[in-house]
């Protein structure tokens, strides 16, 4: 195995590298520093997540530079202001001992007018988001006319995210001389046309095969059904006593949510996602670093430029809308030499995605059942006892109290000793999980154990199915249809089951004690939703040689328009009882979600 000496670097950045720990180079920086070092041909590197790309192309690029120039000679543009930040971090620890050497991060979110002061005194290498280097671009402050070096790190990503334009722009305003590096953990089509578009006879480098998921990382599923979803997480929580965890969900809701469950289930948790200011999310991935936080749940943007390397499991809530995008999660695990979990809680509707990511990642997912309480009941215990068994007694500090101590217990066998003591610690999770429901019988399943005692119910006799006259063209998915739900409080706490969302109208369940209540609520609060009368019925199916039309038992609301009697459902299918949210998690973005109500009083079973 090589060293940075060999690879061609000084011994100053050397010096660096070892005062960071740093003691050999991974692969990819084996084929890509004396690449760039020695030739100034355009190079494509694929990497996978947390295999050491920050150093394999600014480490040559820091090599080379000018440093008795101020002039801008690098730009390095990333998809989210967290890794840009960590990537200008990682250039000025690698060049510490190089105080010429002179690195400005920008971003939205922070003070342009800062950046643009740091650009002024003269920044030889400067890292950005696309957005807030298109804006520094057009008011000047950043001239690009003496680049040597373009770097697009993870630029699946930046595409991915909407990117492209931003690109073009940053690209189209630099030097033809300039050598172009281009890095990602996944090769899409987009990427490709990138390469063809704006390289010249680019140099191909990799540290795997393309897309190809880590080796130190196990891929795992979970069958659950959407009422399930969550307590299945929490019971993968539980059975694993040292978890150190990143739940990534789709959309900043699900984040929140998911994040407050945890926290009520006792969990160190936290969110992190793209309503977070910048002061809030650098609070909490610091926190998460230092591992006061056990769990985070973030969306795919927020969590890039995350540096763990010791994450034990990499969740997914919900598989990304671009399954590309699970090599990302997964690659965020199993890193530095260590190894990984990666797990995935998919639906039967989504399973058949689990074959099409063995596709691109080349490893096979291995089928587990989500764990029995009573598993859970053993491995907490035994974690326990451990615990206990390793703890270093301090006597010196305790001798004082330990007489007294004695005598309170002396009528105590050690048996009686030890029962009392585990009881102590352990009764709440033996109480939670005690007659625990079999989370794995999808048929019956309702959201797992709870310390409630509520228990499966049969959806034909328990639930009862409404039409409501809104749908997909409406913008309406599943979350915001909870909450216009939630918004009528019908009552504090509603079970609400399946959810089909069609064209133009859709269907809900609620728990079947509630539908009075639920028909009066509407009624008597005439909600809208995106400027239309919302309208409600209970719907059932009747012998009336119809073809089995669904009739309204119950209905309220106005009938203009052709009313709820003309409608169509006899020929249509219900569609999929969970349709992807369209938000998008950008940074560099002002988009916000658009108000839907109080999604948090859905009913939690834990």
């Amino acid at each position: 195995m090589s060293t940075f000496l060999e690879l061609g670097l000084k011994e100053e950045i050397n010096k660096a590298l070892t005062d960071l720990g740093y003691e050999n180079p991974t692969v990819i920086q084996e084929k890509a520093i004396p690449q760039v070092i020695a030739s100034t041909q355009d190079l494509k590197a694929f990497a996978q997540t947390g295999t050491g790309k920050t150093a394999a192309f600014s480490l040559p690029i820091i090599e080379q530079i000018d440093r008795g120039s101020k002039n801008t000679q690098a730009i390095i543009l990333s998809p989210t202001r967290e890794l840009a930040v960590q990537i200008g971090k990682n250039i000025q620890d690698f060049s510490k001992y190089i105080p010429e050497i002179k690195v400005t991060t920008v971003y939205g979110g922070a003070n342009i007018d800062e950046q643009i002061r740091s650009l002024k005194r003269g920044s030889q290498i400067v890292v950005g988001t696309p957005g807030r280097t298109v804006d520094l671009i057009k008011r000047r402050a950043l001239k690009l006319g003496n680049i040597r070096w373009v770097v697009l790190d993870e630029a699946d990503e930046m595409l991915n995210m909407g990117f492209k334009d931003e690109l073009d722009q940053v690209l189209e305003v630099t030097p033809e001389t300039k050598q172009t590096l281009l890095f990602s953990a996944t090769f899409p089509k987009e990427v490709e046309s990138i390469a063809r578009n704006y390289m010249d006879n680019p140099v191909e480098v990799t540290s795997g095969q393309k897309n190809q998921g880590a080796d130190s990382v196990n891929h795992e599923y979970y069958l659950v059904t959407e009422r399930t979803r969550y307590a299945a997480l929490k019971r993968i929580a539980d059975v694993n006593t040292d978890i150190y965890a990143i739940v990534f969900c789709r959309t900043r809701r699900e984040t929140q949510e998911v994040a407050n469950n945890l926290i009520k289930d006792g969990y160190s948790a936290d969110a992190l996602h793209g309503d977070l200011s910048q002061a809030q999310r650098d609070g909490v991935m610091d926190k998460f670093r230092k591992k006061s936080i056990q769990v985070l749940v973030a969306t795919d943007v927020a969590a890039r430029g995350l540096d763990v390397n010791s994450l034990t499991h990499v969740i997914n809530h919900k598989l990304p809308d671009q399954i590309e995008n699970y090599t990302h999660r997964s690659g965020r695990t199993g890193r530095a030499g260590n190894k990984g979990i990666s797990i995935v809680l998919v639906n039967s509707k989504e399973k058949g995605r689990i074959r099409a990511i063995e596709r691109i990642i080349k490893k096979k997912f291995e089928q587990v059942a989500v764990p029995s309480g009573k598993e859970i009941c053993q491995n907490q215990l035994m974690h326990l006892i451990d615990k206990v068994q390793n703890v270093e007694v301090n006597t010196k500090d305790i001798e004082e109290f330990l007489p007294s101590i004695y005598e309170k217990l002396e009528g105590l066998d050690r048996e009686e000793l030890i029962q009392k003591f585990v009881s102590l610690e352990f009764n709440n999770f033996l109480s939670y999980y005690k007659n625990a429901q079999d989370l794995n019988d999808l048929s019956s399943s309702r959201g797992g154990s709870s310390s409630s005692g509520s228990r499966g119910r049969a959806r034909d006799e328990n639930m009862t199915r409404f039409f409501i006259n809104i749908g997909r063209k409406d913008n309406l998915n599943p979350a915001r249809l909870i909450g216009l739900i939630n918004d009528q409080r019908i009552t504090d706490n509603i079970d609400i089951g399946a959810i089909d969302i069609l064209d133009t109208f859709s269907f809900f369940e609620i728990d079947k004690n509630h539908e009075s209540g639920a028909l009066e609520a509407f009624e008597a609060n005439h909600p809208e939703f995106n400027g239309r009368n919302v309208n409600i019925e209970i719907t059932k199916k009747e012998r009336d040689g119809g073809g089995g039309r669904r009739r309204g038992k119950k209905s309220f609301g106005n009938k203009d328009g052709g009313g709820f009697g003309r409608r169509r459902s006899s020929d249509r299918k219900s569609g999929t009882s969970e349709r992807r949210s369209r938000t998008a998690d950008r940074p560099d973005r002002n988009s916000k979600d658009k108000k839907s109500g109080g999604f948090g009083r859905r009913r939690r079973e834990r």
